[in-house]
């Protein structure tokens, strides 16, 4: 009996390591797009090249991690003269700054069960606080990962100029994701 006790007492003294669950992208599957307007005309793009390292366990926050870098030059909006504007020295000026930089901080749970993760993005030079707004569905070993924001493009120097003011100051994005377990 003092043996049974001892081992459960030992048991309970080793702390429990939770952490996030690894997830890996499946690039056919996955989409990352934008939308904007130029002189009150909608159009939308997508950036057809991203990698993405995915750590989310909806029960251990504290252990979820996201890392996306994208491809600037991969900028696809089905208009060749617009993805060159994107492309040059006005917008990414991908020559210089070939790729964009998400990184997640933290993440948090509202009280109606929707979850945002905190994080840094950086495109250009500039890095800036972004939130995101996350759907996340798992079924065993396979799951999607959605997420939304809205962007400043003048906080990370995209068309500063008053040459750009027809062009939508706020861009939403959206990001789904299909996940595999690694």
């Amino acid at each position: 009996m003092l043996r049974i006790l001892l081992l459960c007492a030992g048991a309970l003294a080793v702390p429990a390591t939770a952490s996030a669950r690894d997830w890996q992208v499946d690039p056919a599957a996955s989409t990352l797009g934008f939308k904007g307007s130029y002189q009150g005309d909608p159009f939308a793009g997508r950036f057809k090249s991203f990698t993405a390292q995915i750590a989310y366990d909806e029960a251990d926050l504290g252990s979820a991690h996201f890392d996306v870098k994208v491809d600037l030059s991969s900028a696809d909006t089905a208009s060749s003269e617009r993805d060159d504007t994107l492309k040059g020295s006005d917008f990414f000026a991908v020559a210089k700054f070939p790729q964009a930089h998400f990184v997640t901080d933290s993440f948090a749970r509202a009280a109606d069960g929707t979850v945002t993760a905190q994080g840094r993005l950086t495109i250009r030079d500039q890095t800036r606080p972004v939130t995101l707004k996350l759907r996340f569905a798992a079924d065993g070993a396979q799951a999607t990962l959605d997420v939304d924001t809205v962007l400043k493009r003048a906080d990370f120097g995209l068309g500063a100029g008053s040459d750009w003011n027809d062009i939508s100051a706020d861009i939403p994005v959206h990001g789904h994701l299909k996940l595999g377990a690694r």
